[in-house]
């Protein structure tokens, strides 16, 4: 122990022994300074609260921010000669303040202590840290008089649902629609059975199926009114190449009608929409069967990249025919001034599909992953 240490420590049980204290926990940190911790207590866990509080204190000051020191004060100041320091009395004390408003303030009175009286000044900064940061998170809600916030008081809130009205009537929808798609599956296996082969089905199904993928289109208004919490745009592009795909192509062009690739879509459309009306008519009832939702996050890796093979198919199978007789195109010149080329635009619509469908089955894959491992966590968001 160095001679500075010494005075220092000699001095601390000085002061300590004024104050009427017993047997003081000394602690000597690196640079030569010196902790009095004069309360028993201290020699535990309340050490290490007070060196974590301490730490949170900053100083103006770089003297205060010492890298391998214990706490943060500044050690002993090098004294020229090597004589004892003169004691300190006990009135010497009455100048300590019982309390700092800020850290500067105490940097400012402990710059004019002696070296053992550093310790004493720095449980007052301890104590200055602890007030700084019980205020700091008690105001961290909102900072209103540490009120907390919400996310505080009440924890993870719950997405908040529909009225009771337009649960109703979300309900009445998903029954319809649930209802409509069973009935192009009845239809195509009714069919099936009767033909015996399962070309051109699609004649058999196809009214009912361009009445209830049109009726999708209610589905964009709901997002947009905000009844449902889902993304208007990502809903509108599914809808929309739905209908699009059924009315501007396999209605306009006749001779895709017969084609596999419109039956291969089909199915996967049938078998799609049927899971997902029910699932969601069952979870606004809040009696959702582990079979449908278990079913909605697995059979779409399948059934997805089927639907969409056959729309890309169908698209091309109806390129020539759109080529031929230059459907729904506008060429030059016209009092307009303005050209249109549906066969192009075909084209742009399937080259589309490369960058937007591997997001879109990606994105159902982590949802997957995130609803079907963790059952518990999403439970109250269904």
């Amino acid at each position: 122990m160095t001679l500075a240490n010494r005075h220092s420590e000699r001095e601390a049980r000085a002061t300590s022994a004024s104050l009427g204290q017993k047997r003081p926990c000394l602690r000597s940190g690196r640079g030569g300074a010196t902790f009095a911790c004069p309360h028993p207590t201290w020699r535990a866990g309340k050490w290490r609260e007070a060196h974590r509080l301490a730490l949170r204190v900053s100083f103006p000051d770089q003297r205060w921010r010492l890298r391998r020191s214990f706490l943060p004060f500044p050690p002993p100041p090098k004294r020229s000669s090597p004589t004892p320091p003169r004691h300190a009395g006990p009135a010497s004390h009455s100048s300590k303040p019982s309390s700092f408003q800020s850290p500067g303030q105490a940097h400012s009175v402990a710059r004019s202590l002696h070296p053992g009286q550093v310790g004493i000044v720095s449980l007052d900064m301890a104590a200055t840290a602890a007030a700084s940061g019980s205020s700091a998170t008690g105001t961290k809600g909102n900072g209103s008089g540490g009120r907390p916030g919400p996310s505080e008081a009440g924890g993870p809130r719950k997405k908040k649902g529909p009225g009771p009205l337009a649960t109703a009537y979300l309900v009445i929808y998903n029954v319809v629609m649930t209802a409509g798609w069973l009935v192009i599956a009845v239809g195509l296996v009714r069919a099936y059975l009767a033909k015996g082969s399962y070309h051109s089905l699609y004649y058999s199904i196809e009214k009912p199926l361009k009445f209830f993928q049109t009726g999708a289109l209610l589905e964009i208004l709901h997002c947009a009114i905000g009844i449902v919490p889902s993304s208007v745009v990502l809903t509108s592009f599914q809808v929309m190449s739905r209908v699009f795909l059924i009315w501007a192509v396999t209605h306009s062009v006749k001779e895709v009608q017969s084609e596999d690739s419109v039956l291969l879509f089909v199915i996967a459309w049938t078998i799609t929409e049927i899971i997902r009306y029910s699932f969601y008519t069952f979870s606004l009832l809040n009696h959702l069967p582990y079979i449908i939702k278990w079913a909605r996050y697995t059979l779409f890796i399948v059934l997805y990249p089927m639907g969409v093979s056959g729309e890309l198919l169908t698209i091309y199978a109806a390129l020539p025919f759109v080529r031929q007789a230059s459907l729904y195109s506008i060429s030059l010149p016209n009092k307009y001034n303005f050209s249109f080329d549906y066969y192009a635009f075909l084209i742009l619509i399937m080259i589309s599909y490369i960058p937007l469908f591997p997001q879109l089955y990606l994105h159902m894959i982590h949802q997957r992953r995130k609803i079907l491992s963790h059952p518990e966590e999403h439970k109250k968001y269904e």
